[in-house]
């Protein structure tokens, strides 16, 4: 099956709900709430600033969006389907979002996530991400992490 990475179009918004939706719909129980990511109008990160959505075959599997900054990237979201989550696709999509930064001429690329949301925070760590701060948010922490690349 191939698989390819394109920049979302406003038509894509839906998929794009649809998926961080699912995507995020098991931190609920975790946080007693939804995450923010659930709530986000991706319509309008889409025309504001940049999504990038990995398609296998015919199908959206993830998804990163990101908002440049000055002096970094930020990743805003990173969702996988769930039928396609445990298939190294958030790693890609990770990936993928520090070769934007890399090609922007920028040397670091921020993150956030739940405190709660331990699996995510070894996985980035894993990947480089170390880290910046913590601070409380909606009645939870918040870890803010950075990498620096290139």
């Amino acid at each position: 099956m191939t698989e390819t990475i394109r920049i979302a179009t406003i038509e894509d918004a839906k998929a794009v709900t649809t998926i961080t939706r699912l995507a995020y719909a098991k931190w609920v129980p975790h946080i007693g709430r939804e995450p923010l990511p659930m709530k986000a109008d991706h319509a309008a990160h889409i025309r504001d600033h940049r999504a990038d959505l990995l398609i296998v075959g015919k199908e959206i599997a993830a998804l990163v969006e990101t908002i440049q900054h000055p002096r970094y990237l930020l990743i805003e979201n990173v969702a996988v389907a769930p039928p396609y989550q445990k298939r190294g696709f958030g790693r890609r999509m990770l990936a993928h979002a520090e070769q934007i930064a890399a090609t922007d001429g920028l040397s670091v690329i921020r993150l956030y996530t739940n405190a709660k949301f331990e699996e995510n925070i070894r996985l980035y760590s894993s990947l480089g991400y170390e880290v910046e701060r913590k601070e409380a948010m909606n009645g939870g922490i918040i870890v803010h992490m950075a990498k620096s690349i290139g």
